[in-house]
């Protein structure tokens, strides 16, 4: 891993959140009364600014162009400050998806199921289920389906300690009505309310490639050329709650989102004798598919 690379994996839940709540607040209010159209020029000039003072996010983001580029081979990926600016172009209309989806702009027309007869079969079944997901694509469109249909009941695990603004413009935006986990305090009672709700038929989602904020344990695997560190907290989880287990991605195509659930494991098992090596094992597996669609 590179020195920007470590920097950003390290420091990133340390870091204050950048912005303000009136200009967020501002933001939001100019999407629900003004169209997306006028609203994006405002949007694709302060990613802007983020991407020419931000330096320390630049660089990670460099780092990580040139690893994509490298594993990838596509043409014109790479290092270069071109394919940087797609990147945080990307992110800043991902924004406006995620306040879209809140406000139930998002439709399921702009929805593509890769298989949607398992996620029919998930909902329809009444059980509760364990999704390990990404930051690979828009997270805010797959939670915004508890809006949609009421008989998802989503628990989302998150960390949230530094991104009080933008939680703040989320509920307001209609995220109130799931329930969020802040995941820094994922003790035992917590874990025993999680079992409840997967009792009760209701869905827990964990992000399967999030470093933990304060130190907590991780397992290198094989990701895009070299070795990458990733949490081990969702297999731990998931064998506590002994549910079944499902990976999602959600990808953005033009105008429309395709929302990939993967079956993972009926019941995942960490064999004590074997923890740490079914631990590698279940990690890399999770790190194989995230290659996959990132590829």
């Amino acid at each position: 891993m590179s020195a920007a690379a470590g920097m950003a994996a390290e420091g990133w839940a340390q870091r204050r959140e950048r912005g303000t709540l009136f200009l967020m607040k501002l933001c939001f209010l100019g999407l629900r009364w003004l169209p997306r159209p006028v609203m994006l020029p405002f949007v694709r000039l302060a990613v802007l600014y983020f991407l020419v003072f931000g330096r320390a996010a630049r660089m990670a983001v460099f780092d990580y162009l040139a690893r994509a580029g490298a594993a990838c081979a596509v043409p014109g990926l790479g290092a270069n400050w071109r394919s940087a600016w797609r990147l945080y172009r990307e992110f800043g209309d991902a924004i406006l998806d995620r306040l879209d989806a809140w406000l139930g702009r998002l439709g399921l027309e702009r929805l593509i199921f890769e298989d949607f007869p398992l996620v029919q079969s998930m909902r329809e079944s009444g059980r509760g289920a364990l999704i390990i997901g990404s930051h690979l694509g828009n997270l805010e469109v797959f939670r915004a389906l508890g809006e949609l249909n009421s008989k998802i009941v989503l628990n989302v695990l998150l960390h949230t300690r530094h991104a009080g603004r933008y939680n703040e413009i989320l509920a307001q935006a209609g995220a109130s009505q799931l329930r969020l986990w802040q995941v820094t305090s994922l003790d035992a009672a917590t874990t025993l309310k999680l079992r409840e709700r997967i009792a009760a038929g209701e869905w827990v989602f964990i992000a399967g490639d999030r470093v933990p904020v304060h130190g907590g344990r991780t397992i290198e695997v094989d990701f895009l050329g070299s070795r990458a560190p990733l949490p081990i907290g969702p297999y731990i989880l998931a064998s506590v709650l002994e549910c079944p287990v499902y990976l999602m991605f959600c990808l953005r195509e033009g105008r429309r989102y395709r929302i990939v659930v993967e079956r993972f494991a009926e019941r995942l098992s960490l064999p004590r004798p074997d923890r740490q090596r079914s631990l590698a094992d279940w990690a890399q597996r999770y790190a194989g598919r995230l290659e996959h669609w990132l590829r």
